[in-house]
């Protein structure tokens, strides 16, 4: 299990942009249909602070959802556009869940 934490803050006037980024790459994350991943993403209270949790069975999966074109998209955009300062990236260990993303 692979899970990652990203946590950025942006400029007040990319705001709408990012969140109609995230909207665009969650729609076509869901379109994956695939039960081996799960991706979060969370505004902290100041509205600017983004955190996305991830979760993936295993490094071709990570792959494979981390290469949609509409998340690629959104990151480029992200980083030249709106980011205040570098986003921070963390691997999480997973001690475990109340769901199964395995069968």
């Amino acid at each position: 299990m692979i899970a990652v934490q990203v946590t950025y803050t942006i400029n007040a006037d990319f705001l709408e942009e990012n969140k109609r980024n995230i909207a665009t790459f969650l729609a076509d994350f869901k379109e994956l249909r695939n039960s081996k991943f799960l991706y979060h993403v969370y505004a902290k209270d100041d509205g600017l602070t983004f955190v996305h949790v991830s979760m993936y069975e295993n490094e071709e999966i990570q792959n494979e959802v981390l290469n949609v074109p509409s998340f690629v998209t959104f990151q480029q955009e992200r980083d030249e556009k709106g980011l205040v300062a570098a986003p921070v990236i963390e691997n999480l260990s997973h001690l475990g869940s109340s769901i199964s993303m395995v069968k």
